[in-house]
Formats: C-alpha cells, structure tokens, sequence
C-alpha cells in the first residue's frame, strides 16, 4: 500500500472506530461486536506502526476512552485506567517483546537475578519466583476501580475516559464477590507468610495502607446470561447479544435492585497503591491475602513458548468456564521493569491483550466471482483479503443469491465484517459503508452462464443456467480433472467435490489449487487435520507430465492416447523440462487444423475438437489461471528400452488378468511400439481381456488382427 492510500485508509479508520466507541461507551449502544470493532483497531494500529507519520493525537490508538454517561457523578481516577493493545498471533507476541526490548534497550528476565540486599531477604525466604510474564485470562466485562479507606469499601467507578469514571459504589456494593471490608490486619498478615511473602508481611505491619485502591472486572455468568434472556422471553422483550452488554448494563443501573436481580461477579486484577511489590504476581497473591476474589486460572510463565501454550489451553477450555473470555493480558511481570516500559497511546507497553482468534473481523471484497453447481445454479462467492476468524484463516465467503448481495449493499472492494456464529461457514454480516474510497465497484449478476455461456434465466431468488445439463457436465468435468489418469489428486471425490462446488470453494479446476487450509476446515464434518491433509495432497500435484495435463484439460474426443501424441507433439518442438500452462496454449494455438490432422492417429473430427478448444479465448485464459495458482508441467520424453515393437499399434480392450491397462500401456511403449484410442486400418494388433467392449467387433469387422493376453504376454516376454 502506498502512502497515498494509508493515509487515506487511516482517517477512514479513525472516524469509523471513533464514531462506534461513542455510540458504546457514550450512547450504550453496540452498533457492531467487540471483535469487529478490535479487527479494526488492529488494522489501525498496524497502519500507524508501518507508516508512523500519519499517527495523530486524535487516533483512536491514541486515547484512553469515551467521556462518561452524565447520570452519576464523575470520579477521577488516581492513576489513568488504561487499556492494551491487541495481538492475535504468535508473530504479533513476538514483534510486540522486540518493541519493547529495543524501547528499553535490555531483555526481559526470566527468574531475574536478585541484586539488592532486600530482594536476597526475599530469594532465601522462599519467596515466589520471578518468572518473565504473569498472564491473566481477559475476561468479556466491565473494568473497574475500587477504593478501600479503613479498610472499608467506600468509593467504586468505571472506566470511563480512562481518567474520569462513573461513580457506581452503590451497584457494586450488591455484587458479592466484592468485600465490603477487607479482612482484619492479623490474618492477612498471616495470608501472606502462609504464602511465603514475608518482605511483604512484614512491610505491611509497619505500612498498613489507610487508602487501598484496586481495579478488576465486573462480568456476567453464562449461566445467569441465559436466566436473564429467558425471562426476557417471557416478558416478551428482545434478548440481549452478550453476557457483556447486560454487564454493563447493570452497573449503569440508577436503581442498584436492578443491578442485584442480574446477579454479578467479578475478579480482582491489579493494586494501584503502591506497596512496594515486585512483581506483579505478587499483587495477584496479596489481593487474595486481602480477601478479594481472584482467577485461579492466571499464572506465571518464563517465556514466550509457555506463553503460547498457555493461551492454546485457554482456546480449548474456553467453553468450559462459567463466563466469557476473549484471550489472555500478558504483562510483563517485573513490576520496575513494567514502569519503565511507560505507555503509548492508550496503553502500557509492557502488557498486551493476547486474543483468541475473533468470531468476527473484518476485511475487504477483493472481488466477487460466480460459481456454478450441480444443478446449474449460479451462486456469487466473495473472494476476501485473507483475515483469521474462528481459527482458521478465511478467503471466501457465500453470498448466496443476488438477493442477499442487494440486503448488505454489497460492492466489490468494500470492507465487511465476516462472521463464524457457531464456527459455522463464514458470513458477510454487514457491511462498513462509510469506508468506501469511491474506487469500489457494483456487481451484477451474469447474463449469460460462465461455464457453457448458456443464457441464465432466473427462478425466484435463484439464477440458473438454462442448459439443464450444464451443472452435471461441469461436476464430471472436475471429477475428470482429479482422476488418477489426469491430475491424481487423491481424496477428491465426488462427494467432496459436489460440497466444494455448492458451498462456492471452487468455480473452475484452478480453484482447487488455490484452496486453503482454512476454506475447508469450517465447512461441516471437515476438522483440521482432514483439511490439511487435503491441502497437502493438492500442492504434491501441482506438478504432472504433460500427456496427463492435457488428458486433464477433457477435449472433446481426447483420451489418454491423443493426449500422449499431442504431449509428443510438443516436446519434438520444444527443449525445455519445465514448461506453463500458458505455453501449451501458445504452440496449440498457431496450430492449423490441418497441422492437426497431420498427426498420426488424429483424425478430422478429434482435429476440430482439440482446434477449437485451443482457439477459445475462455479455455487459454483457465490456461493463464491455472499457471498462476502454480501448475507446472513436465516434459520428459519417454525411453524406449528395445525396438522389438517399433512400427506396431496396438489397441487394448476389456480387462486383462495379469496386469492393469495402464502397466500393459506403458510395456508396449518401452519396447517401442505406439498405443492408439480406436480401431483403425492403422491398428496392428486389438488385445482382447476379459468382457471386451465395441473396438473387439470393429476390430473383426476391418479384419484387423486380434490376439487374447496369452499371446500378448508373449510378445512383451512376460
């Protein structure tokens, strides 16, 4: 991308997500998910870092927040409440640790080593060791800040801007899982050596804090998320998208009986007060001292491999928790080391919110193409930028019909939300208008059938091809394509090639090559491993000979034999190894028919038939595409061993009991004698096995010589 472009990406950026985290954290109103809403952020913030001089004091990536609802009273934070920037792969985890290192010209530690007489009081009193990273589960709610005076609850905010809340204390005081007095000096004191922070207890006899502030997360259970939505049903109310939302909801509440009905929870993270801590696994461990509810499934880890480990068990378990989570905050665990990361725009530099892979993202049309299948319908399939969503990485999604093209508005260059409800099959689920350049492009339905060019006629919401046989024709053509005698891409069978076809995977052979792992595995009954499997067997067959390539490509009245002449043909004119598929299509094409016709066993009616598929300007451009999803051919000649078959044709009829057509094949060749497709005056001999079919009549009608496989294996001295 230029930089014309980025700027111009950049600002449509930053009013789209300016103009959704008004409508949340202002209106509460969600116009599009979180994770859409993240996909867009990320998008920004990886522009910004690639083109760095575009960044504003008015970006998005710049700011903590929204400004606060004006029904409760405005709360000022003692620290800004900031939040993290996101990762959602193993490379944006590695690039985020090399920003940092080089930003504070060190590395992090692992288990650090202890300099200070203070810090060897608390290595040789078993204190916990200080691992690299603390990694928190993020969970989908509500940040919050509580204050403590005297050890009693006494003020509770939200976000907010990051430095202004909403004073919430009397809705927070409802939830239980928030003390409202911690527990008495003694026993916390006693929490704390019973968990081997004894610098810790001791500092706090002498320094109990008169003001304690901590921060967390109020959530909603998924248990209590579907009690609410039920009771919405009966109440007759629309249901609500999330356990978030209601969350949220909630703490807003100016009535605090509402708030207690939804029956809230929440986990403590993070102590503001500064206690003189050194990690922050041990803030985790003192909040618990002091009586609050912690995640029990946070914990400590050494490097960047444990960190991604520990997220892959998270994704696993995900389903299994009683709330919502959407990732993991990685923070690096060195408190002075965290310090003096600082922060960039809105967020720490030594943390990270690393995110599963989002049920929605968004990405652009790069074009939308019509695929034809079994019974001739037309279905429009968007080609998308390639964006993760789910798990898997996604370059299709269905459109359906025209209908559903018309509902979204859709044009080809948009950028749309996909989504995986359920991990189902992606969906375009909206799409984002006010990014539109003015460059995008209006799609229409063709008038005539890609495939035979029949005219398209349409039935209700569907188009169709008018030739009834059309969709048939096509499915056998592409069954025909991956056959063990063309292109012998095994594990494509019908089945599997009828599903590709309908859920719009594939519209021509080329497409086959150009699947991804990610296009397969969220289709029903196709899991990971069978997914790459397919993929893998695919790209070992992008490479045949050239007879087979030009079997594959179904001329009308080419079999094996014309393909193996016509591959011959070829490569008497033509020295190199390794050739295009776009180079085939040039040599046929300055063929003349009668040029065709020149060739042994060819004759007029094959003639017409390979000469007009060479002529056709839709056939070389399959060639083009073909070359571009990296299709090569080979062309070695084959050897002959002996001559004792020179100057003999043969051909083979029914089935033989000691070897396949296709060893008998490739035995008479090496003894130098040639194959032919049909019974013809030019026939030497008919080789009849088992069941022979019509070439055994025409054979004795033209009295040419038939002899059975005994006398066959006789001739090739076997």
């Amino acid at each position: 991308m230029d930089k014309k472009k980025a700027k111009e990406r950049i600002e449509k950026l930053k009013e789209e997500i300016n103009k959704y985290r008004y409508a949340y954290h202002v209106l509460n109103k969600s116009l599009i998910s979180d994770a859409a809403l993240d996909s867009l952020k990320k998008e920004l913030f990886d522009l910004e870092n690639q083109f760095p001089e575009f960044i504003t004091s008015d970006s998005p990536t710049q700011r903590v927040g929204s400004k606060p609802l004006k029904e409760f009273k405005k709360v000022t934070h003692e620290e800004p409440m900031l939040s993290f920037n996101d990762a959602f792969s193993e490379e944006d985890m590695k690039a985020w640790l090399e920003r940092l290192e080089n930003y504070l010209k060190t590395q992090i530690p692992a288990d650090s080593t202890q300099t200070t007489a203070e810090n060897s009081q608390r290595k040789s009193a078993s204190s916990p060791r200080q691992s690299a990273f603390y990694c928190e589960l993020k969970i989908d709610g509500l940040a919050i800040e509580l204050v403590y005076e005297n050890d009693i609850f006494v003020q509770g905010s939200t976000r907010g801007d990051g430095l202004i809340g909403e004073d919430v204390t009397q809705n927070l005081k409802t939830i239980e899982a928030i003390p409202l007095k911690l527990l008495k000096k003694e026993e916390v004191i006693k929490n704390l050596k019973n968990l081997k922070l004894v610098s810790t207890a001791e500092f706090l006899e002498k320094h109990w804090p008169k003001r304690l502030v901590v921060r967390g997360e109020v959530f909603l259970t998924k248990k209590e998320f579907q009690r609410i939505n039920q009771e919405q049903i009966k109440a007759g109310l629309k249901l609500y998208a999330n356990p978030r939302n209601i969350a949220a909801g909630s703490i807003r509440q100016l009535d605090p009986k509402i708030t207690a009905s939804r029956r809230l929870d929440s986990f403590q993270y993070e102590i503001v007060t500064n206690l003189h801590l050194k990690t922050h696994e041990e803030k985790h461990l003192l909040l618990k001292a002091f009586g609050f509810k912690t995640n029990p499934h946070n914990q400590a880890l050494n490097s960047l491999e444990e960190v991604f480990d520990f997220r892959n068990q998270q994704v696993k378990r995900r389903e299994e928790l009683s709330y919502e989570i959407d990732g993991i905050v990685v923070i690096v665990n060195d408190n002075e080391i965290f310090q003096k990361g600082g922060v960039v725009g809105k967020a720490p530099r030594a943390a990270i919110a690393y995110k599963f892979s989002p049920r929605e993202a968004t990405t652009q049309v790069l074009d939308i193409k019509v695929q034809v299948g079994r019974t001739g319908t037309l279905t429009p399939v968007a080609v998308l930028k390639p964006v993760e969503v789910g798990g898997v990485k996604i370059t299709h999604a269905t459109l359906h019909n025209w209908d559903q093209i018309k509902r979204l508005g859709l044009k080809i260059g948009d950028t749309v939300i996909v989504s995986r409800a359920g991990d189902v099959i992606p969906q375009i689920s909206q799409v984002l208008k006010d990014l539109r350049t003015g460059r995008e492009k209006e799609f229409k339905m063709p008038q005539n059938c890609p495939i035979d060019n029949s005219k398209v006629v349409r039935e209700g919401a569907l188009f169709r091809c008018s030739n009834p046989k059309c969709g048939a024709r096509h499915r056998e053509f592409l069954k025909h394509f991956v056959s063990k005698t063309a292109f012998d891409i095994r594990g494509l069978g019908g089945k599997i090639i009828d599903r590709f076809l309908d859920e719009g995977l594939i519209s021509d052979a080329a497409d086959i090559f150009a699947l991804k792992e990610g296009d397969i595995a969220v289709l029903e009954r196709f899991g990971e491993k069978s997914s790459q499997n397919i993929v893998k067997e695919i790209k070992t067959r992008q490479k045949t000979s050239l007879s087979r390539f030009i079997y594959s490509l179904g001329i009308l009245h080419v079999g094996e034999e014309t393909a193996l002449l016509l591959a011959r043909q070829f490569s008497q004119n033509n020295s190199q190894k390794i050739i295009k598929p776009s180079e085939v299509g040039r040599f046929f094409q300055n063929y003349s028919l009668e040029k065709f016709q020149e060739i042994s066993d060819i004759g007029p009616k094959v003639s017409q038939s390979i000469f007009d598929w060479f002529k056709s300007e839709k056939n070389i451009n399959f060639l083009e595409k073909l070359e571009k999803v990296g299709v090569e051919i080979a062309t070695e000649k084959p050897k002959a061993q002996s001559s004792k078959l020179k100057g003999f044709t043969f051909v083979l009829t029914g089935t033989l009991k000691t070897m396949s057509r296709e060893e008998a094949k490739e035995r008479i060749r090496t003894l130098g004698g040639e194959i032919l497709e049909s019974v013809s005056k030019k026939t030497s001999f008919v080789v009849v096995g088992e069941e022979p079919g019509s070439k055994y009549g025409k054979a004795k009608q033209l009295g040419i010589k038939i002899i059975n496989e005994r006398k066959f294996l006789e001739m090739i001295e076997i």
